[in-house]
């Protein structure tokens, strides 16, 4: 009988970091890859530690640089941020078994990517809204729960996404099974506009979210996503305080101010006060998902007639921050709210 390989967790930080590390708890099997030579040495000489107010413990793993991934795995989860998820499946593809799946745990429409690459029959969908961060090399901040979602690409119920579904538990044991991740990945996309929005100041998600200076804009960029995702037939699902049918065409005030208090009261609980994009911006200084994540809204969009001038803009101010061209500020909000004007 052929031994079981590891789950290959490709991307180690914070939510492959996250996740790894509590099935590594739970007894399962874990191989990690990240491209930071750093971090993969931490783990190997002091294993990977999970600090927050969730939880706090270090778990012995072993972890490699895409370089030294040798064999074939039946399960490869992808970690890494949407706009490496291209790189990384190109270097992960080699070593997929034939039988075996990729479960993109990302944000975006990365599945689309992926199965590009490996084929839609090989790749599962998963969706995650958790908190997290990654400190420094070797530590993962696991800052708040939040919503993680299975679900096959065409909705039917089989076996693997049964068992992806079992394995997610040991993470979080609220875990959902859908027929509809879709819904669910369509829905993130709604939230990360808004994520985005708030990253773009210096201010904290639940501040920004909380602003009634700033909720009118907000409220059309999301209604801007949810009118793309209406046209192209998905039925976006509820997680965390955020609902979408308070950001489709047509929906009353009172449910999108709901939506908002409810966002604004999930994220006040969590460590993680800003996003990770903020995080990219201020403290990693680093290029952002934003064209990965935000840049499939405006194409397909676009595909459909739908005007999406407020995404466009957030995108081209999130590049100007990147570049040094801006700064960080709330008053970049209202550059938002001038596209409508």
């Amino acid at each position: 009988m052929r031994e079981t390989p590891p789950i290959l967790v490709w991307g180690a930080g914070a939510i492959g970091g996250t996740v790894g590390a509590a099935l590594l708890r739970a007894g399962v099997d874990v191989l990690f890859v990240d491209q930071v030579a750093e971090h993969v040495a931490a783990i190997n000489e002091r294993g990977l530690r999970i600090t927050g107010p969730i939880t706090e413990y270090t778990v012995p793993a072993r972890a490699v640089t895409p370089d030294a991934v040798t064999g074939e795995f039946d399960r490869i989860f992808l970690c890494v941020k949407a706009h490496h998820t291209a790189a990384a499946i190109e270097a992960a593809a080699p070593h997929l078994a034939r039988c075996g799946y990729v479960a993109s745990l990302q944000n975006g429409l990365n599945e689309r990517v992926i199965a590009a690459k490996v084929d839609k029959a090989r790749t599962l969908g998963c969706f995650v809204n958790f908190g997290a961060d990654y400190l420094e090399p070797g530590v993962i901040l696991y800052g708040g729960r939040g919503a993680v979602v299975a679900g096959e690409l065409d909705g039917q119920r089989t076996p693997r996404i049964e068992q992806l579904h079992s394995l997610l538990r040991r993470f979080e044991p609220q875990a959902v099974l859908t027929d509809n991740i879709w819904g669910y990945l369509w829905g993130k996309l709604i939230y990360g506009a808004l994520l985005f929005a708030t990253a773009v100041t210096p201010d904290s998600i639940a501040d920004v979210l909380a602003a009634p200076r700033y909720r009118p804009v907000l409220t059309r960029l999301g209604l801007e996503v949810g009118a793309v995702a209406a046209a192209e037939g998905i039925r976006p699902e509820a997680f965390d305080g955020f609902d979408p049918t308070a950001f489709r065409p047509g929906a009353p005030a009172e449910a999108t101010t709901r939506s908002f208090d409810d966002m604004v009261a999930h994220n006040r609980k969590s460590a993680k006060s800003h996003s990770g994009i903020w995080r990219d911006l201020a403290v990693r200084r680093r290029p952002t998902e934003v064209d990965a994540q935000l840049g499939p809204i405006v194409e397909i969009g676009a595909q459909h007639g739908v005007p999406t001038p407020i995404t466009a803009r957030l995108i081209a101010l999130v590049h100007d921050i990147e570049a040094g061209r801006c700064e960080m500020a709330l008053a970049l909000l209202d550059e938002l709210e001038a596209v409508t004007a």
